[in-house]
């Protein structure tokens, strides 16, 4: 029996790296997710090699009582699914920075801002079209270290990706 679950995982993997489908060297686009709170994010795509690239993502907020910026690095794997369909799965790190400045009732004034230090996660799926455009799907975890953005360290985000192709 162990011989056979290891001769299939063995199948598995040749047909996914006999699969692999060549990522473009560059795309650039946006990200358009919660981004905790940050909303959508300017992303850029390098890839180093048939399977693997670098993802940075920026992310920013400047709204009447929050401001703040993020930046994500990842790395990332790519794995054919069929045709123009991939999956992908990634690690990274971040920094940001926040400002929160509220005058409530009764001309009442809160201020607080702070720095942060991430580690993430990330898994999608992505399409890759025949002309230059790219669309993902991903999900990606963020665990925070530093000064209390909304007094919690993990946040969760879902974004759709689209990224024109170079």
């Amino acid at each position: 029996m162990k011989k056979v679950l290891l001769s299939a995982i063995m199948v598995f993997g040749f047909v996914l790296s006999t699969n692999a489908q060549e990522i473009s060297k560059n795309a650039i686009g946006l990200r358009l997710g919660d981004n905790d709170g940050f909303g959508g994010e300017i992303s850029y795509q390098r890839g180093l090699s048939k399977n693997n690239r670098l993802e940075f993502d920026l992310g920013w907020r400047n709204s009447r009582d929050w401001d703040g910026y993020k930046l994500v690095g990842l790395y990332q794997w790519v794995w054919n699914i069929e045709g123009g369909f991939n999956w992908y799965a990634g690690v990274g790190a971040g920094v940001g920075s926040w400002n929160h400045n509220y005058r409530g009732p009764g001309n009442n004034e809160f201020k607080d801002s702070g720095t942060y230090v991430l580690a993430a996660g990330d898994i999608g799926i992505e399409y890759n079209f025949d002309f230059p455009l790219l669309l993902s799907l991903d999900f990606r975890p963020e665990v925070y270290v530093g000064d209390g953005y909304r007094d919690r360290n993990f946040g969760p985000d879902i974004a759709l990706g689209v990224r024109y192709q170079f």
